[in-house]
């Protein structure tokens, strides 16, 4: 491998170089977080494409070659710097588009106007995965014209909505977007002041299930006590979906222990917002619930709103339905064998009717050989000393599996700007700025750890 003739920039430079940026990039964060960008059905979608020209812009200003580019869904933005001699190219991915902000009267202070509240900014995105989008822009502010690796930057812009497209598009720019290294910037850290490499993720099969009991509805009265009414039937279907202790009770999917990490129950619970009184379900170690067993949870029923029912027996009902698979599961498998749980066990010989939605593959990452540990090394001196700790993850990134597939080659490093307080997805969702600096260092110095590996110096 040919050494690189250049110098890579120390890391007292690039602590300087970086805390020199910080403030314009936290001003971009903040000007990106103001455009809501919802790759939703029922959305304005003028406002991603919006997002998407203010990620381009950003890179233009690196010195980047932009596209934005689309495979029938909504824009990505790539941007690309040929490496210097001998050096590698890593990839840098994130996404701009976010969640919807579900119940407005949630919210603390207008989604999509940053505000800083004891060191946290708030807003849709800040944290997931518009953060992400600015770590790596932070890296490539901080080196300047001596960019020690090549580089590509992929910003997807439906993450949030499935990535459809996203196997489109990949397939359309491969030869743009072969890569030594991946760095996915969208997971989470272990805790605040404590770094993490996401080495497994679940996968996911969302979809619909609904229950027929009537051609119509009838009086409550005239006809109860002996006509099933769908919602108590759907009830009861759903309620065997889980055994009395609250493990997933749908036979066939893949259920393993042994995660590396224990997740104390009094921390856990403080993080989780669990309401007082309420117990854990489940059974073995947290982590295990959560990163290498199935979950399962209905995300939502359509059935007369309280204020709105009538006394009369109920026709039809419809719940969504969400299942966490375990890493080494199959989602085509897992989603035929809830089928099958959910048909065997309709209540009083109801018509059942699945629909499926959608589905993501699990994963699991080898976090070995000299890319991870140039990860390692650059997150220990980022966070002052403090060791990264591999982690699962319960939430599903399922492209993972076809960036593996697609790049066989190529280390995959799962990195993120999260902690497990900034509530991504849901209401007053917000970014921790102490530990966004240390990203944005640890970004920096990642890839020239990258560039020393490669080149034969030690890092």
């Amino acid at each position: 491998m040919p050494v690189m003739t250049s110098p890579i920039m120390s890391e007292s430079d690039l602590r300087e170089a970086v805390t020199r940026e910080l403030p314009g990039v936290r001003a971009d964060l903040e000007r990106l977080v103001r455009i809501p960008g919802i790759a939703f059905e029922g959305f304005d979608h003028s406002h991603v494409e919006r997002s998407a020209e203010a990620v381009a812009e950003l890179l233009r200003g690196c010195g980047l070659d932009v596209e934005v580019a689309r495979a029938g869904g909504q824009p990505a933005v790539i941007g690309r710097r040929a490496a210097p001699p001998g050096a590698p190219t890593v990839m840098l991915y994130a996404h701009h588009d976010v969640q919807p902000i579900g119940d407005r009267a949630l919210w603390e202070s207008d989604p999509f106007e940053p505000v800083e509240r004891d060191g946290r900014l708030y807003g849709r995105g800040a944290a997931d995965d518009k953060a992400g989008i600015m770590a790596h822009v932070a890296a490539l502010r901080a080196f300047g014209d001596q960019l020690p690796v090549g580089v590509v930057v992929f910003v997807e812009g439906e993450e949030e909505y499935g990535s459809d497209s996203l196997e489109r598009l990949l397939a359309e720019h491969r030869d743009k977007l072969a890569s030594d290294v991946i760095v996915i910037a969208d997971s989470t850290n272990w805790d605040v002041g404590v770094p993490a490499l996401t080495t497994s993720l679940r996968g996911i099969v969302n979809c619909f299930v609904e229950v027929r009991t009537l051609d119509h509805a009838v009086h409550s009265g005239m006809f109860g006590g002996a006509v099933p009414d769908a919602l108590t039937t759907l009830v009861r279907l759903l309620a065997t979906l889980h055994d009395d202790a609250g493990n997933v009770a749908v036979q066939g999917l893949v259920a393993r222990e042994g995660a590396s990490v224990d997740y104390p129950e009094d921390r856990f619970r403080v993080e989780a917002g669990l309401a007082d009184g309420v117990r854990l379900f489940g059974s073995g170690r947290i982590t295990d619930r959560l990163w290498t067993k199935p979950a399962l949870a209905v995300l939502g029923i359509d059935a007369p709103a309280t204020g709105e029912a009538p006394n009369a027996l109920v026709p039809t009902a419809k719940a969504k339905l969400s299942v966490r698979l375990a890493p080494g599961d199959e989602p085509k498998r897992a989603y035929a064998a809830l089928r099958e749980h959910l048909e065997r066990n309709a209540p009083w010989g109801a018509q059942v009717e699945i629909t499926f939605e959608h589905d993501g593959a699990p994963c699991v990452i080898d976090a070995s050989g000299p890319m991870f540990d140039a990860a390692r090394s650059a997150f220990r001196t980022a966070w002052d000393g403090t060791d990264a700790v591999e982690i699962g993850v319960g939430g599903s990134i399922p492209f993972i599996a076809t960036f593996q597939e697609m790049f066989p080659q190529a280390a995959i490093l799962v990195t993120g700007v999260e902690d497990p307080h900034a509530r991504a997805h849901g209401p007053n969702e917000s970014l921790h700025l102490g530990e966004f600096a240390r990203v944005c260092l640890a970004e920096a110095l990642l890839l020239a750890r990258v560039a020393q590996t490669r080149s034969g110096v030690n890092p």
